[in-house]
């Protein structure tokens, strides 16, 4: 898990927005979405569309991450706790 992973899932042990993501890491659009689409595809984190409506399709982040919420599923904790 490289930094930026480990730093992002530090943010997600509750669901948070995308703007809050901005706000507290700091970090360019670019680095954001590329680490969330990282964590996504290794199943470490879900997207959700409000805080209680979780998306079951294949979400294209490059395209609607900005505006989607974002949680750690199990494995990502286990993974984030395991370093």
């Amino acid at each position: 898990m490289s930094d930026a992973e480990f730093d992002l899932l530090d943010e997600l042990y509750f669901v948070q927005h995308y703007s809050y993501l901005q706000e507290v890491l700091g970090w360019e659009d670019q680095l954001i979405l590329t680490t969330l689409d990282l964590l996504y595809q290794k199943g470490m984190i879900k997207c959700l569309n409000e805080p209680d409506q979780e998306r079951f399709d294949q979400v294209d982040l490059f395209k609607e991450g900005e505006n989607l919420y974002y949680l750690a599923t199990k494995k990502g904790l286990m993974a984030h706790n395991a370093i």
